[in-house]
């Protein structure tokens, strides 16, 4: 029986003061958790929104995005590449003479396991893109995968130190067969060179 249940045979005074009790002694982990799962959020959005100053500052100064083209190490080098993303979107749209409307795009994170130690933690986590990239403009669901990351608290922050992309859609990046949360892998293999 846990210490709510066993308090709550006491009556709803003591109930209510035994969950606050487990709710503090709990909170750092809560809070962390809250945190983190803020941060991967403001990852997607400024991702979608291809702002890459607020893409950049979710990772450490010497962080490292790896997604199976290679890695690229430090909050500058990610700001620039979500700075040429933009751009080639940009272009694109400029280019664009089909009279629809610019297709987007929106990424979501879900199954998010997290295993916290002090300023350090681990996660994985689902995700997928719903797209309307056709020409319906019709939104479909057209990629997935999944995220193993290491995380660091800096400054009371938390950030990614490493996040490995793995988009089980490209058959280079599929992680295999065995659980990432319990066997997290070396990260995606690069792509493939198109022939």
């Amino acid at each position: 029986m846990t210490k709510i249940a066993t308090a709550w045979r006491g009556g709803w005074a003591v109930a209510l003061a035994t969950f606050a009790t487990v709710a503090l002694a709990d909170g750092s982990y809560a809070e962390d958790r809250a945190q983190i799962e803020d941060l991967q959020a403001r990852y997607l959005f400024a991702l979608d929104f291809r702002d890459a100053e607020a893409y950049a500052a979710t990772f450490t100064e010497d962080g490292v995005l790896d997604y199976g083209a290679g890695k690229i190490v430090g909050r500058k080098a990610i700001g620039e590449m979500v700075t040429g993303i933009r751009a080639t979107a940009e272009r694109q749209r400029a280019e664009d003479k089909s009279g629809l409307r610019p297709a987007a795009g929106r990424h979501n994170i879900s199954n998010i396991v997290l295993e916290v130690n002090g300023d350090r933690a681990t996660g994985t986590a689902y995700w997928f893109h719903m797209g309307n990239a056709n020409p319906e403009r019709g939104a479909q669901l057209n990629s997935f995968g999944h995220y193993e990351d290491e995380l660091v608290k800096v400054n009371g922050e938390w950030l990614f130190s490493l996040r490995k992309i793995y988009n089980e859609q490209v058959a280079e990046w599929v992680a295999g067969f065995d659980n990432p949360v319990a066997h997290p892998s070396a990260g995606p293999k690069l792509r493939a060179p198109r022939q």
